[in-house]
Protein backbone atom coordinates (compact mmCIF):
# COMPACT_ATOMS: atom_id res chain seq x y z
CA UNK A 1 0.00 0.00 0.00
CA UNK A 2 2.93 2.35 0.62
CA UNK A 3 3.49 5.20 -1.85
CA UNK A 4 6.00 7.14 0.22
CA UNK A 5 3.34 9.07 2.12
CA UNK A 6 3.91 9.67 5.82
CA UNK A 7 0.31 8.69 6.63
CA UNK A 8 -2.00 6.65 4.46
CA UNK A 9 -5.47 5.20 5.06
CA UNK A 10 -7.38 3.03 2.61
CA UNK A 11 -11.05 2.30 3.36
CA UNK A 12 -10.29 2.65 7.07
CA UNK A 13 -13.41 1.83 9.07
CA UNK A 14 -14.11 1.34 12.77
CA UNK A 15 -17.38 0.20 14.30
CA UNK A 16 -18.24 -0.05 17.97
CA UNK A 17 -21.30 -2.28 18.00
CA UNK A 18 -23.96 -0.43 16.03
CA UNK A 19 -21.97 2.83 15.97
CA UNK A 20 -19.74 3.55 12.98
CA UNK A 21 -17.07 5.88 14.38
CA UNK A 22 -15.08 6.01 11.13
CA UNK A 23 -16.48 5.12 7.74
CA UNK A 24 -14.20 4.20 4.82
CA UNK A 25 -11.52 6.86 5.30
CA UNK A 26 -9.28 7.47 2.28
CA UNK A 27 -6.35 9.68 3.19
CA UNK A 28 -2.76 10.41 2.16
CA UNK A 29 -0.49 12.86 4.00
CA UNK A 30 2.71 13.89 2.24
CA UNK A 31 6.04 13.78 3.98
CA UNK A 32 7.10 17.15 5.34
CA UNK A 33 3.66 18.78 5.34
CA UNK A 34 1.57 20.14 8.18
CA UNK A 35 -1.81 18.52 7.63
CA UNK A 36 -4.94 19.67 9.43
CA UNK A 37 -7.54 17.10 10.48
CA UNK A 38 -10.69 18.99 11.36
CA UNK A 39 -14.09 18.19 12.69
CA UNK A 40 -16.40 18.86 15.62
CA UNK A 41 -16.11 16.84 18.81
CA UNK A 42 -17.23 13.26 18.15
CA UNK A 43 -16.44 13.40 14.42
CA UNK A 44 -13.98 10.48 14.61
CA UNK A 45 -10.65 12.32 14.79
CA UNK A 46 -9.30 10.58 17.87
CA UNK A 47 -10.53 7.20 16.61
CA UNK A 48 -8.55 7.80 13.42
CA UNK A 49 -5.38 8.51 15.37
CA UNK A 50 -5.78 5.43 17.55
CA UNK A 51 -6.21 3.30 14.44
CA UNK A 52 -3.14 4.84 12.79
CA UNK A 53 -1.02 4.10 15.86
CA UNK A 54 -2.35 0.56 16.32
CA UNK A 55 -4.14 1.27 19.58
CA UNK A 56 -7.35 0.04 17.92
CA UNK A 57 -7.90 -2.62 15.28
CA UNK A 58 -9.94 -1.54 12.25
CA UNK A 59 -13.24 -3.19 11.42
CA UNK A 60 -12.13 -3.03 7.79
CA UNK A 61 -9.58 -1.21 5.65
CA UNK A 62 -5.90 -0.54 6.30
CA UNK A 63 -3.50 2.20 7.31
CA UNK A 64 0.24 2.87 7.29
CA UNK A 65 2.49 5.42 8.93
CA UNK A 66 6.10 5.91 7.77
CA UNK A 67 5.73 2.95 5.37
CA UNK A 68 4.57 0.43 7.94
CA UNK A 69 2.08 -0.40 10.67
CA UNK A 70 1.78 2.10 13.49
CA UNK A 71 1.91 -0.76 15.98
CA UNK A 72 5.52 -1.63 14.98
CA UNK A 73 7.80 -0.49 17.87
CA UNK A 74 10.55 0.52 15.42
CA UNK A 75 8.13 2.81 13.59
CA UNK A 76 6.54 4.05 16.79
CA UNK A 77 9.99 5.21 17.94
CA UNK A 78 10.05 7.63 14.98
CA UNK A 79 6.68 9.14 15.91
CA UNK A 80 5.83 11.83 18.43
CA UNK A 81 2.30 11.65 19.82
CA UNK A 82 0.34 14.02 22.03
CA UNK A 83 -3.07 12.58 22.96
CA UNK A 84 -6.04 14.80 23.70
CA UNK A 85 -6.11 13.53 27.28
CA UNK A 86 -2.58 12.76 28.44
CA UNK A 87 -2.58 10.28 31.33
CA UNK A 88 0.64 10.36 33.36
CA UNK A 89 1.27 8.96 36.86
CA UNK A 90 1.07 12.01 39.14
CA UNK A 91 4.27 11.04 40.95
CA UNK A 92 6.33 11.35 37.76
CA UNK A 93 8.34 14.49 37.20
CA UNK A 94 8.78 16.05 33.77
CA UNK A 95 12.30 14.59 33.71
CA UNK A 96 10.91 11.15 34.53
CA UNK A 97 8.44 11.29 31.66
CA UNK A 98 10.94 12.56 29.09
CA UNK A 99 13.47 9.98 30.23
CA UNK A 100 10.89 7.18 30.00
CA UNK A 101 9.91 8.11 26.45
CA UNK A 102 13.57 8.64 25.57
CA UNK A 103 14.39 5.05 26.53
CA UNK A 104 11.52 3.76 24.42
CA UNK A 105 12.58 5.85 21.41
CA UNK A 106 16.32 5.34 21.55
CA UNK A 107 17.27 8.54 23.34
CA UNK A 108 17.05 12.27 22.81
CA UNK A 109 19.28 15.33 22.62
CA UNK A 110 19.60 16.87 26.12
CA UNK A 111 20.45 20.29 24.68
CA UNK A 112 17.27 20.25 22.55
CA UNK A 113 15.20 19.16 25.54
CA UNK A 114 16.71 21.92 27.67
CA UNK A 115 15.77 24.47 25.03
CA UNK A 116 12.20 23.14 24.95
CA UNK A 117 11.89 23.32 28.74
CA UNK A 118 13.06 26.94 28.64
CA UNK A 119 10.65 27.84 25.85
CA UNK A 120 7.69 26.46 27.72
CA UNK A 121 8.90 27.64 31.14
CA UNK A 122 8.83 24.19 32.74
CA UNK A 123 10.56 23.04 35.91
CA UNK A 124 11.73 19.50 35.03
CA UNK A 125 11.86 18.45 38.67
CA UNK A 126 8.25 19.22 39.60
CA UNK A 127 5.83 16.33 39.96
CA UNK A 128 3.20 16.24 37.25
CA UNK A 129 0.44 15.78 39.82
CA UNK A 130 1.30 19.25 41.16
CA UNK A 131 0.96 20.98 37.79
CA UNK A 132 -1.97 22.91 36.36
CA UNK A 133 -3.82 21.59 33.30
CA UNK A 134 -1.94 24.00 31.04
CA UNK A 135 1.45 22.98 32.45
CA UNK A 136 0.65 19.29 32.07
CA UNK A 137 -0.20 20.05 28.45
CA UNK A 138 3.18 21.73 28.02
CA UNK A 139 4.90 18.64 29.44
CA UNK A 140 3.06 16.55 26.86
CA UNK A 141 4.23 18.80 24.01
CA UNK A 142 7.86 18.60 25.14
CA UNK A 143 7.72 14.82 25.62
CA UNK A 144 6.20 14.38 22.14
CA UNK A 145 8.98 16.27 20.33
CA UNK A 146 11.99 15.52 22.57
CA UNK A 147 13.37 12.97 20.07
CA UNK A 148 12.75 15.18 16.98
CA UNK A 149 10.22 12.80 15.45
CA UNK A 150 9.79 12.21 11.71
CA UNK A 151 6.03 12.24 12.23
CA UNK A 152 4.28 14.27 14.91
CA UNK A 153 0.66 13.39 15.66
CA UNK A 154 -1.15 15.98 17.75
CA UNK A 155 -4.67 15.61 19.11
CA UNK A 156 -6.11 18.97 20.27
CA UNK A 157 -2.59 20.13 21.19
CA UNK A 158 -3.24 23.63 22.54
CA UNK A 159 -6.16 22.78 24.79
CA UNK A 160 -5.42 24.52 28.10
CA UNK A 161 -2.56 26.69 26.78
CA UNK A 162 -2.71 30.46 27.12
CA UNK A 163 -2.30 32.63 23.97
CA UNK A 164 1.42 33.24 24.53
CA UNK A 165 2.14 29.54 24.81
CA UNK A 166 -0.09 28.79 21.83
CA UNK A 167 2.19 31.12 19.87
CA UNK A 168 5.26 29.25 21.14
CA UNK A 169 3.66 25.98 20.08
CA UNK A 170 2.98 27.34 16.59
CA UNK A 171 6.62 28.45 16.25
CA UNK A 172 7.73 24.97 17.32
CA UNK A 173 5.52 23.23 14.75
CA UNK A 174 6.83 25.49 11.98
CA UNK A 175 10.41 24.79 13.08
CA UNK A 176 9.90 21.01 13.03
CA UNK A 177 8.19 21.14 9.64
CA UNK A 178 11.02 23.27 8.23
CA UNK A 179 13.42 20.52 9.35
CA UNK A 180 11.41 17.95 7.38
CA UNK A 181 9.01 16.53 9.97
CA UNK A 182 5.43 15.67 9.02
CA UNK A 183 2.78 17.07 11.37
CA UNK A 184 -0.71 15.56 11.60
CA UNK A 185 -2.70 18.18 13.50
CA UNK A 186 -6.12 17.09 14.70
CA UNK A 187 -8.26 19.89 16.07
CA UNK A 188 -11.68 21.49 16.17
CA UNK A 189 -10.05 24.94 16.52
CA UNK A 190 -10.09 26.41 13.02
CA UNK A 191 -7.75 29.42 13.52
CA UNK A 192 -5.02 27.15 14.89
CA UNK A 193 -5.11 24.87 11.84
CA UNK A 194 -5.51 27.77 9.40
CA UNK A 195 -2.27 29.31 10.67
CA UNK A 196 -0.20 26.13 10.34
CA UNK A 197 -1.57 23.80 7.68
CA UNK A 198 -1.55 24.00 3.89
CA UNK A 199 -4.07 21.17 3.41
CA UNK A 200 -6.91 20.01 5.61
CA UNK A 201 -9.34 17.13 5.79
CA UNK A 202 -12.81 17.79 7.20
CA UNK A 203 -14.53 14.97 9.04
CA UNK A 204 -18.19 14.79 9.99
CA UNK A 205 -19.85 11.92 11.88
CA UNK A 206 -17.05 9.58 10.90
CA UNK A 207 -17.13 10.41 7.20
CA UNK A 208 -14.59 12.38 5.20
CA UNK A 209 -16.35 15.39 3.71
CA UNK A 210 -13.44 16.89 1.77
CA UNK A 211 -9.67 17.24 1.50
CA UNK A 212 -8.66 20.69 0.32
CA UNK A 213 -6.02 23.37 0.58
CA UNK A 214 -6.71 26.35 2.79
CA UNK A 215 -6.50 28.57 -0.30
CA UNK A 216 -9.17 26.53 -2.11
CA UNK A 217 -11.44 26.75 0.92
CA UNK A 218 -10.99 30.52 1.01
CA UNK A 219 -12.16 30.64 -2.60
CA UNK A 220 -15.36 28.88 -1.52
CA UNK A 221 -16.03 31.48 1.14
CA UNK A 222 -18.47 34.30 0.56
CA UNK A 223 -16.77 37.54 -0.36
CA UNK A 224 -17.37 40.65 1.73
CA UNK A 225 -16.90 43.97 -0.05
CA UNK A 226 -17.19 47.61 0.87
CA UNK A 227 -17.73 49.77 -2.24
CA UNK A 228 -16.98 53.43 -1.51
CA UNK A 229 -19.02 55.42 -4.05
CA UNK A 230 -18.99 58.99 -5.31
CA UNK A 231 -22.69 59.23 -4.49
CA UNK A 232 -25.03 57.24 -2.32
CA UNK A 233 -27.18 54.57 -4.00
CA UNK A 234 -30.90 55.28 -3.97
CA UNK A 235 -31.64 51.91 -2.36
CA UNK A 236 -29.79 48.61 -1.84
CA UNK A 237 -32.69 46.53 -3.24
CA UNK A 238 -31.38 46.68 -6.80
CA UNK A 239 -28.14 45.07 -5.64
CA UNK A 240 -29.90 42.35 -3.64
CA UNK A 241 -31.47 41.17 -6.91
CA UNK A 242 -28.10 40.64 -8.58
CA UNK A 243 -26.75 37.07 -9.03
CA UNK A 244 -24.87 35.80 -5.97
CA UNK A 245 -25.65 38.74 -3.69
CA UNK A 246 -26.54 37.43 -0.24
CA UNK A 247 -26.64 40.74 1.60
CA UNK A 248 -26.57 44.43 0.62
CA UNK A 249 -26.65 47.38 3.00
CA UNK A 250 -25.90 51.09 2.64
CA UNK A 251 -24.07 53.34 5.10
CA UNK A 252 -23.75 56.84 3.65
CA UNK A 253 -21.82 56.49 0.40
CA UNK A 254 -20.57 52.99 1.27
CA UNK A 255 -22.30 49.93 -0.18
CA UNK A 256 -21.59 46.82 1.90
CA UNK A 257 -22.07 43.51 0.14
CA UNK A 258 -21.79 39.80 0.83
CA UNK A 259 -21.43 37.89 -2.43
CA UNK A 260 -21.44 34.14 -3.03
CA UNK A 261 -19.49 33.67 -6.28
CA UNK A 262 -18.34 36.22 -8.85
CA UNK A 263 -18.51 39.93 -8.01
CA UNK A 264 -18.41 41.03 -11.66
CA UNK A 265 -22.13 41.87 -11.87
CA UNK A 266 -21.97 43.84 -8.64
CA UNK A 267 -19.02 45.94 -9.80
CA UNK A 268 -20.67 46.64 -13.15
CA UNK A 269 -23.88 47.76 -11.44
CA UNK A 270 -21.99 49.98 -9.04
CA UNK A 271 -19.85 51.56 -11.77
CA UNK A 272 -22.60 54.04 -12.72
CA UNK A 273 -22.54 55.34 -9.15
CA UNK A 274 -18.81 56.03 -9.39
CA UNK A 275 -16.71 53.49 -7.47
CA UNK A 276 -13.89 55.37 -5.77
CA UNK A 277 -12.49 52.51 -3.74
CA UNK A 278 -13.16 48.80 -3.14
CA UNK A 279 -12.23 47.25 0.22
CA UNK A 280 -12.23 43.45 0.44
CA UNK A 281 -12.29 41.60 3.75
CA UNK A 282 -10.49 38.37 4.59
CA UNK A 283 -12.58 35.34 3.66
CA UNK A 284 -14.43 33.94 6.64
CA UNK A 285 -13.46 30.26 6.73
CA UNK A 286 -15.70 29.61 9.74
CA UNK A 287 -18.65 29.83 7.38
CA UNK A 288 -17.16 27.29 4.96
CA UNK A 289 -16.32 24.81 7.71
CA UNK A 290 -19.74 25.12 9.28
CA UNK A 291 -21.23 24.31 5.90
CA UNK A 292 -19.27 21.05 5.83
CA UNK A 293 -19.99 20.30 9.48
CA UNK A 294 -23.74 20.80 9.19
CA UNK A 295 -24.65 19.45 5.75
CA UNK A 296 -24.76 15.87 4.55
CA UNK A 297 -22.38 15.04 1.72
CA UNK A 298 -24.27 15.07 -1.57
Amino acid sequence: MSDGAAVRACGLTKRFGGLTALDGLELSVERGEVFGYLGPNGAGKTTTIRLLLGFLFPSSGRSEVLDGPGSDPAIRARIGYLPADLKVPPGYTTNDLIGFYGRLRGGHDPEWVGDLLDRFDLDPGRRIGELSTGNRRKVGVVAAVAHRPELLILDEPTSGLDPLLQHQFQLLVRELAADGATVFLSSHVLPEVELLARRVAILRQGRLMTISTIDDLRRQARQRLDLHLSRAPDAPEEFRRLPGVVEATVAGRTLRLVVDGSVAEVVRAAARLGVERIVTHEADLDEVFLRYYQEERS
